[in-house]
């Protein structure tokens, strides 16, 4: 945990004032996002999915991205605290940074505090309003609150965008049999 806490006050000092984090407008997004709802095959979406997640985990702040990094292994080891530190972080240093808020958003989910992770899906959605991701994880809470209408509704949204998301047909044929509607 040392070695993170040194990380976040390097972050901190190095992009204090910067202002110009917006991977979310990265202009190859429109293209992968085209091609991305045309995908024929799941294998396809998968490589364009790969490549937008690509995008959108770097800043462009060499610090900020070793922090996202950072954080995404701690999570990935099922150190929540420290992932939360680093999410914590790079929200705070580029609030305009959507991956840092679903980052964050998820960290939440995991240490089961739905609304402070619905809030940070509401930021992400409010900065890249493509986020196929946070619009799964926003299912997966309402879900999870039994709200089977507004899961569905966010898988629906998520649909538009990534027809051919792992799993995303056999979730929304449950929740419309959960909901009482024949498919």
């Amino acid at each position: 945990m040392g070695r993170l806490v040194a990380l976040v006050l390097v972050v901190m000092v190095a992009v204090a004032g910067h202002s110009g984090w917006a991977r979310q407008d990265d202009p190859r997004l429109g293209t992968l996002f085209a091609r991305l709802k045309a995908a024929e095959s799941e294998t396809e979406a998968r490589g364009i999915e790969l490549s937008i997640w690509q995008i959108w985990v770097r800043s462009g702040e060499v610090s900020l991205d070793r922090l996202m990094a950072g954080g995404m292994a701690a999570m990935g080891g099922g150190d929540n605290s420290s992932a939360l530190i680093a999410f914590n972080t790079i929200v705070e240093a580029a609030p305009d940074f959507a991956e840092g808020w679903n980052k964050r958003a998820t960290i939440y989910w995991l240490m089961g505090d739905y609304a402070k992770s619905v809030a940070d899906i509401d930021r992400t959605l409010a900065l890249e309003p493509r986020h196929f991701g946070a619009l799964s994880g926003l299912a997966l809470i309402r879900d999870a609150q039994d709200r089977p209408a507004e899961a569905l509704a966010a898988l629906r949204r998520a649909a538009e965008i990534h027809p051919r998301m792992v799993n995303l047909e056999r979730r929304i044929k449950r929740l419309d049999r959960q909901l009482g509607d024949p498919i």
